[in-house]
């Protein structure tokens, strides 16, 4: 019988370390890329015997990674902050008011979440024009955010609702308005679903390629995927300084989960508890 369980725990981590390597592995290929000469044409497989550090030179002066970089970080910064406030302040009335309009309303959420955003970018282009937001970080912040703000209010939906309402009616009873109550009760008790909301959505924001290929069109408001984007076109691509540029891009995305892993994974625990 132990034996049978540590022939299962050893398949387990087994496992556990394969699927690390599978998912590990772009990243030690785009590294071993953005570390070879152009010249190099050996297997990318292999790490480089010294590293070509020319490649991030020509990245940032090049590539001009650096403004794209405060480009991208602002118009996330803005996105995010719009989804979190907006989708928790629109979840709590849906998850506490349990009527049949707030169902219907729950629904046509759910609905849009299918909805492929390209499939209306002519209307949502000629809107963005008729507001003057086509070649603004505002008019991005408000695109990238109006599409990630259907999930932002059903996950915020389902975890308050498994929050018990006697803390809202303790709270009322207290004397505290509606206002207070979701300010002062719930508010605090949503660092999980915060985390797992700008996790999930600023990578997304952060990844956007194809509104910002659309609405940035002015060369000072380029965003990291757009920058990388320059290093290919139709006569010449340089693979290595592309690769560089990822490296570089990706590397605020990781720092952003390592401070906020704890969170996400409490977030996940409690929704599969509760």
């Amino acid at each position: 019988m132990i034996k049978d369980r540590k022939s299962v725990r050893l398949i387990k981590y087994l496992l556990m370390v394969l699927i690390a390597l599978i998912w590990i592995s772009p990243l030690y290929i785009l590294l071993n890329v953005s570390l070879k000469p152009p010249t190099d044409l050996s297997s990318r497989w292999i790490f480089p015997a010294q590293p070509f550090l020319e490649n991030y030179r020509l990245a940032i002066q090049k590539g001009n990674l650096l403004r794209a970089l405060l480009n991208t970080t602002i118009v996330t910064a803005g996105a995010i902050a719009l989804v979190v406030s907006t989708g928790a302040l629109a979840a709590y009335p849906l998850a506490r008011n349990r009527s049949r309009w707030n169902k219907c309303i729950q629904r046509f959420i759910t609905g849009v979440m299918m909805i492929p955003p390209l499939s209306i970018l002519v209307p949502l282009y000629k809107t963005m024009t008729e507001i003057g937001a086509v070649s603004t970080l505002f008019g991005e912040v408000l695109v990238v955010a109006t599409f990630q703000l259907p999930l932002s209010i059903y996950l915020f939906t389902n975890f308050i609702s498994s929050i018990p309402v006697a803390l809202d009616e303790a709270a009322s009873i207290d004397g505290c308005s509606t206002v207070k109550r979701f300010f002062l009760i719930i508010l605090p008790q949503l660092k999980p679903v915060c985390a797992s909301v700008i996790i999930i959505a600023g990578s997304s924001f952060w990844n956007d390629y194809q509104f910002a290929g659309y609405l940035l069109q002015k060369p000072r408001l380029q965003t990291i995927t757009l920058a990388i984007s320059g290093f290919f076109d139709m006569y010449s691509s340089n693979m290595n300084a592309a690769a560089a540029a990822a490296m570089l891009s990706i590397l605020p995305l990781i720092i952003l989960y390592l401070f906020l892993q704890k969170y996400f994974i409490q977030s996940m625990v409690d929704s599969a508890i509760k």
